[in-house]
Formats: C-alpha cells, sequence, structure tokens
C-alpha cells in the first residue's frame, strides 16, 4: 500500500498558519485523483441541502480550472478571478443555481489562479468568514489529490467527505487523503476531522459496505483512523444523462436511486453538521 502511495506527493512540506473558519459549518468535498465523481456529487449534494432549506454556499475550490459551472452549463458573468484579480465582493462573484445554492465558480484555463498560493488561500477563507451571516453551510469541492489548498482547507473544515470507487487505485487514493491529513494534522499541531467516506459506481449497498470496511481496517492499523461510510451511489444511467444534459440528476431523475441517496446524504451531512432544521 505505501509504495502504491509514493506518486501522491502534493503533500506540502511546510507549515502554515491554519485558515480561519468561517463561522458556520463547512464541508470538504474531495478525492484521490480525478473522475470519482467528485463535482457530480458536489453539485447535487449542494442542491439537496438548498431544498431542505439550508442557505448554501457552494464553492469550486479548483481556482483556475473548475467544474462545477460546466456541470451545469453556465458562463457566470462572474467568477472567484472577479474576487481575485478585479475587485470585486465575493456575493458579487456568486451565481444563483438549483435550489437556491450561491454558487463561487472558478476560473477557466487561469495559470496563475491554478498556483498554490497562501495569501491567496488566506484571503478567500477570511472573506468566507465575513460572508457567514448569508449562509448557513459552505460546501467546498476541492481539486483533486493532496495539494496545500486541499489540506488547508481540510483543516478548516468540519466534515471532510472523500469520494472513492471500488477501483484498486481509487481506494488506495481514498487511503493517501486519510493519511496525508494526518500528517498534515501531526505537523500543524491541530485537529483535523478523518473523512467520512462517500463510495461511488458501486453495485449495492452491500458492496458499498465491504469496501468501506476495508478500507477502515487499513486506515485504522496503519494510521489509528477509521472513516466511517456517510453513504453511496449507484453506477446509474441517471447520472450519465444528467451530465450530458448538463443539469443535476436530482432535477433530471427525481426518483432515481442516485437521488433517493444524496438525499439521504444530504440529511446524514445536516445531522453532522448540526444545522437547524429551516
Amino acid at each position: 500500500m505505501n509504495g502504491q502511495l509514493e506518486g501522491l506527493s502534493g503533500l506540502a512540506r511546510t507549515v502554515e498558519a491554519p485558515l480561519e473558519k468561517p463561522g458556520i459549518p463547512l464541508a470538504l468535498v474531495t478525492g484521490g485523483k480525478g473522475g470519482v465523481g467528485k463535482s457530480t456529487l458536489a453539485l447535487n449534494l449542494a442542491i439537496a441541502l438548498g431544498r431542505s432549506g439550508q442557505r448554501v454556499l457552494l464553492v469550486d475550490l479548483d481556482l483556475g480550472l473548475g467544474d462545477l459551472a460546466v456541470l451545469l452549463g453556465l458562463s457566470p458573468t462572474r467568477t472567484v478571478e472577479d474576487f481575485f484579480e478585479g475587485g470585486r465582493g465575493l456575493l458579487e462573484c456568486c451565481t444563483e443555481i438549483e435550489g437556491g445554492v450561491a454558487l463561487l465558480a472558478a476560473g477557466s484555463g487561469s495559470g496563475d489562479l491554478a498556483r498554490p498560493d497562501s495569501a491567496r488561500r488566506a484571503r478567500l477563507a477570511a472573506e468566507l468568514h465575513a460572508v457567514a451571516d448569508r449562509f448557513d453551510v459552505v460546501l467546498v469541492d476541492s481539486p483533486a489529490g493532496i495539494g496545500p489548498d486541499v489540506l488547508a482547507f481540510a483543516a478548516a473544515a468540519d466534515c471532510v467527505l472523500a469520494v472513492a470507487t471500488p477501483d484498486p487505485a481509487s481506494i488506495t487514493d481514498a487511503y493517501g487523503i486519510v493519511k496525508a491529513l494526518d500528517q498534515h494534522a501531526t505537523r500543524a499541531g491541530i485537529d483535523v476531522p478523518t473523512p467520512a467516506l462517500v463510495l461511488n459506481r458501486v453495485a449495492t449497498a452491500g458492496e458499498a459496505d465491504k469496501v468501506a470496511e476495508r478500507l477502515a481496517k487499513i486506515t485504522a492499523r496503519f494510521l489509528a483512523r477509521r472513516p466511517r461510510m456517510l453513504g453511496w451511489l449507484p453506477e446509474s444511467s441517471a447520472i450519465q444523462r444528467a451530465t450530458r444534459a448538463q443539469r443535476a440528476f436530482l432535477s433530471t431523475s427525481p426518483t432515481a436511486l442516485c437521488t433517493q441517496n444524496t438525499t439521504r446524504l444530504a440529511r446524514r451531512l445536516s445531522s453532522l453538521l448540526r444545522l437547524g432544521t429551516a
């Protein structure tokens, strides 16, 4: 297992001051490499939370090349690029999407924003704190991997959701995420939550339980951490159709299993974050 993780080299080697917490619950959705369905889950989970009455700020943290606006077929008038480089306030740069969710979309092909920057991270975190009274929860869709932006915002989060598939490489990446956060916490002398696991593209609840238990045993043995499974999504043609149509599958397939499970996941996350009932 450890040999397979040598390629996950995005770990920050220097310790910087922890980010300012936003003052409201923050959940970070992350994954090892791309392609596990992380952004699709983040989008639909945000909409499910919004439909339950929560005021949701959805942040695309892949600042230079994000996917959330693309998943909805949007070309936002303003993005996070306008916040950092155009002198606009964060709220001015948000776009309202389905479910009443406010989306802070990423830039498109900005090489500068794609580079990690501690001052930029601190500025974004401070602005999230400044607008906290406008929202009930912040949901952050992180870049793939374990780079400095991911680790810093994971440390500021109340809950980290690690998305994985049953593919062995994806499970190895999920272990790598738990390990990276554990090492980051040790270096920085802070508490970082053990990620909760969301399994994607599984056939049944039984398969999801088996995959989650296998990962939990490995992390418990080597890291003394035991992530629990918060939910799972099936391999679904409904998700594929929604992706091609650039819509949320909660809207295109309201009765599908993927929608039911995402709604259930939103309730569990609300309970975990102790969000009030609207």
